[in-house]
């Protein structure tokens, strides 16, 4: 699956859940919501929000690059955006700053504010087995195993287009990433 991640768009996504639950919240819970957001929005509209990666995990599935910056990995290029806004504290995130939401339509706003309505009451673990539950995760066996667009697709219901959408987001993430553009 080729993906195009927007950074800031995540940032915000994120950034309006930490306000959302008061300014903190533990990573994992995040990573959860994040993923049912862009799971919701590609049922609603055919496309994600944060343009990420999707893997299945022990845990359930996650957005890969999220979890990375939450993770602080080294090796990304990316990174600062996130990490002027959302600081990680063992295993809870904390909201230094409010973010800007110039990148959230207001449709993306609403979604937001109704999967966290949802399921925001919701602990890690109880989301962890939630996501257990959606058709596209697969067991990894201590691994991880990537979730293709086309799986999710199919899972929320749009079998019928599910390959034909696949292949113009992967397209559209293909040429957005050649010609430097934001997807």
């Amino acid at each position: 699956m080729k993906s195009r991640f927007d950074e800031v768009k995540s940032t915000q996504i994120a950034g309006a859940l930490l306000q959302l639950a008061g300014g903190r919240m533990n990573y994992m819970k995040l990573i959860k919501l994040m993923y049912i957001i862009d799971r919701e929005a590609l049922k609603r509209w055919g496309h994600p929000l944060t343009g990420d990666e999707y893997y299945s995990l022990p845990h359930g599935p996650i957005v890969s690059r999220v979890y990375d910056l939450i993770a602080d990995e080294p090796d990304l290029s990316a990174g600062q955006y996130w990490s002027e806004f959302i600081k990680t504290h063992d295993f809870e995130l904390r909201l230094e700053k409010p973010t800007a939401a110039e990148s959230l339509s207001p449709a993306d706003d609403d979604l937001i504010n109704e999967v966290f309505r949802r399921y925001g009451q919701l602990n890690q673990w109880q989301l962890r087995d939630l996501s257990h539950d959606f058709p596209e995760w697969r067991d990894p066996n201590d691994g991880r195993l990537p979730i293709p667009y086309a799986d999710i697709l199919r899972a929320v219901g749009r079998d019928q287009e599910a390959e034909k959408l696949a292949g113009e987001l992967e397209d559209r993430n293909y040429f957005a990433t050649i010609l430097g553009a934001r997807a």
